[in-house]
Parts: C-alpha cells; structure tokens; sequence
C-alpha cells in the first residue's frame, strides 16, 4: 500500500515549484545587449564622464539661474572700484571677491552671466549643425548615385572654406551680431563635418541584413530611414558633435576677442578676455578668470566626447 503521507507531499512540491521556463532567472540574466545598453554601462564606470557630467550640469545651472549666484549687475558698475579692482580674498562671499574690471563692474557677476552665452552658442550651434549634417549626410549615403554625388561636392566646397575665416566673413555682413547671428554664423559652416560623418555612417549600416529585410517587406523609404537607419548610425555623429560643442564655445570666444563676435552690452568671456588683454600689465585678474572659465568649460565638453567615444566604440573596450 502506498504511503499517502510521502505521495501529497511530493504532489505539493510539484505543484508549488515553478517549472524551468523560457521566461526563468537564469534566462533573464541572458537578455539580448544592445550598444546603448553596453555604452550606457561603461559610461556608469568611466570617472570622466562623471567627472565631465557633473561639470556641465553645474554649468547648465549657472547659464539658466545666473541671478541664483550673484545679486550684481554684470553690465553696471560703481567707479569708486576703478583704482582699487584687484581680487581680495579677505572678502569672499562678496561680489567683488574677485576684483573689479576698468568700469568698476564685478567680475564675479561677469563671470556667472556670461556662462550663458557662451553655452547657448555652442549648444545651439552643435544642435543645428546636427540636424542638418546628419539630414544631408543620410541622404546622401542612402541614395547614392547623382544625390550623393550632388551632396559631396557641396560639402566638399563649404569644407574647403577655412571655419574661422568664413565665421568671419557672415558676420561681417551684419550690422547688429548678436547671439543667435553668432550662431548662425558657426553653423553656417559647422555642418560639414558631421555630414561626413554621417555618410559613411549610413553606407555601412545600409548594407545590413535587418535592412534588406524592411525592403523585401515593404517598408517605405521613410521607415527605413528613420526606423533602421538612423538610430544604427547615431553613434559616431554623437561622439564628433560632443566634441565639437566645446570647440564651437571657443570659437565663439576667440571671435569676441577680435571683436567680431558678440560685444557689449552682451556679456560674454570672450568679450571680457578682449578687454582684459588691454590691461593685463595692471589688472591681471580681467583676463585671467573667464579664460580659466573658458577653459575649463571647454574641457568638460572635450572629456564628455572622449567618454561616449570610448563607451561607443567598441574597439575601444
């Protein structure tokens, strides 16, 4: 006769024990990975992204809230400063802290307010620069034939133009160069790059498997692009408009310097480096501070590309 006591129990093992599925722990710790799931991952783990990350949200913060930083004015100043501007540390916390410039404004405000027209430039431009080149960039490399050839020889004569010079040559033709004059000014000739870029992106991703398979099921042109495409061919473009952004933020300031970017009274670094050379025997600390600013900015851009460049490529791991 068999034991009743040992049969229940075994039917209530069989029945509260989960049976070995598709779906158990073992196969879900086995997912299929992804480049942006394994770049996004070796971002977490990379000091200078974070290092990079942190620098540009504070930055991102100074430009949007500069009046949560400083009560002054950056564009109005107190003469009785003018003979007595050099830093004193004895008054930090205080928005003479780091001196005053040749019109009795502080510098500490200059610095804080300026933040956000040298970030807008290069956000802006790299963002225009972006979408253009990488629209002009997919089409070619798509379509290939006469529109590829059409699209090449056109980068080909903007990319012959040297970037600085043609800069300053359009904003030239403007009476009145204001921010977005300044960026329209880099974009105008900032594309070309990216459309590269963005090409030979394009041709290698196009010959793919998953991209005859649209075509054979009918998928428009549209879709392919847009669905397949793209996102297969973003990576690279990120990783050269990253970099770029902080070469566009200098770009910006040496224009200033020579007096052919913004000017006053927009407040910017490469302004107060203009003016901060034409007293750099007696006051220093006028061009010494935005260019530590500029170049600190500059270098939080340049490390954020390196670490998604790193993270991107897969060479690289």
């Amino acid at each position: 006769m068999p034991d009743v006591t040992n049969t229940a129990t075994a039917v209530e093992e069989a029945v509260t024990t989960p049976p070995v599925t598709a779906q158990s722990p073992a196969h879900k710790q086995e997912k299929a990975r992804s480049l942006w799931g394994d770049a996004w991952r070796d971002l977490c783990r990379n000091p200078y992204f974070a290092v990079s990350s942190v620098l540009i949200c504070f930055l991102l913060v100074i430009a949007a809230f500069p009046g949560w930083f400083t009560s002054a004015s950056p564009t109005t100043g107190d003469l009785v400063h003018h003979y007595i501007g050099k830093p004193e540390l004895s008054k930090i916390g205080s928005e003479g802290w780091l001196g005053y410039d040749i019109q009795g404004r502080s510098v500490y405000a200059r610095l804080i307010y300026g933040t956000r027209a040298s970030v807008v430039v290069g956000i802006a431009v790299t963002v225009i620069v972006t979408i253009v080149g990488g629209i002009l960039g997919m089409l070619a490399g798509y379509f290939g034939g006469i529109t590829d050839a059409i699209l090449s020889r056109i980068t080909d004569v903007f990319f012959g133009i040297p970037f600085l010079l043609g800069a300053m040559v359009v904003l030239q033709s403007f009476s009145s160069r204001t921010i977005w004059v300044v960026v329209f000014a880099l974009a105008f000739l900032g594309w070309t790059q990216i459309t590269r870029v963005m090409r030979g992106a394009v041709i290698t991703v196009k010959q793919a498997d998953y991209v005859h398979a649209a075509k054979a099921l009918g998928a428009g042109t549209t879709r392919i692009l847009l669905r397949h495409i793209l996102p297969n061919a973003m990576a690279p473009v990120i990783v050269v408009a990253t970099i770029a952004l902080g070469g566009y933020i200098s770009a910006e300031a040496t224009l200033s310097y020579l007096g052919l970017g913004l000017s006053s009274p927009i407040v910017s670094w490469g302004v107060d480096v203009s003016s901060g050379v034409q007293q750099i025997r007696t006051s220093q600390h006028i061009l010494l501070y935005p260019s530590i600013m500029l170049s600190i900015t500059v270098l939080a851009f340049i490390m954020l590309g390196e670490a998604v460049r790193n993270a991107l490529d897969p060479k690289l791991r």
